[in-house]
């Protein structure tokens, strides 16, 4: 509270100096300018400050739920023109496509020993992979509990595919979005020790 009253007098006072005589030969718009410098520059520094907690009294962490997006796994998009569309990537961009897609490592920032892919792949424009969505893209995320997101997701009235693959690399699912498009939901499996 005290910030507050404190700002507004400071404000108040800046605001009078406007009014001043001397400042009546001043050009409008700088004096606007300037008032709109001074409330944003007072507005931005005059935040409470909050009293340090001791470490007793902070809040208990908060977990995080499971069925959550880690990554994206893939990204997938039809073309006319497979071939020459993969060699342009390739030349172009370095993205070298040779039918399994171009696989794009990462790490997980949350844990920096986890090494998860992203694959980018151009499918052929007769592909009934991304049936019934009319989108030639489609776009893979990686989820790290299948059967918790789509829980969740079901409870949301959330559109989900009644198909489920399980593959010796992971999982899958799929949804749509508002607009129709088919979303690949990837579970991928423990690396093996």
């Amino acid at each position: 509270m005290f910030v507050t009253s404190w700002l507004w007098n400071r404000l108040a006072s800046r605001i009078e100096t406007l009014y001043n005589p001397h400042m009546q030969r001043m050009p409008w718009s700088t004096i606007a300018l300037g008032s709109l410098l001074l409330i944003s520059a007072y507005s931005i520094g005059g935040q409470e400050v909050q009293s340090p907690q001791t470490e007793k009294s902070k809040p208990p962490v908060k977990m995080e739920q499971r069925g959550r997006i880690l990554g994206i796994g893939g990204v997938f998009f039809k073309s006319a023109n497979r071939d020459q569309m993969r060699e342009w990537y390739s030349k172009h961009l370095g993205l070298a496509d040779k039918g399994q897609g171009a696989m794009l490592p990462w790490r997980q920032h949350d844990d920096p020993q986890k090494e998860h892919v992203t694959v980018w792949t151009v499918f052929p424009a007769s592909t009934k992979y991304f049936d019934p969505s009319p989108a030639p893209f489609m776009i893979n995320y990686i989820v790290d509990d299948m059967d918790a997101l789509l829980d969740r997701l079901k409870q949301e009235g959330v559109k989900i595919d009644a198909k489920r693959m399980d593959e010796s690399y992971g999982r899958f699912a799929w949804i749509y979005d508002l607009d129709g498009n088919k979303i690949e939901l990837w579970q991928p499996l423990p690396a093996k020790p």
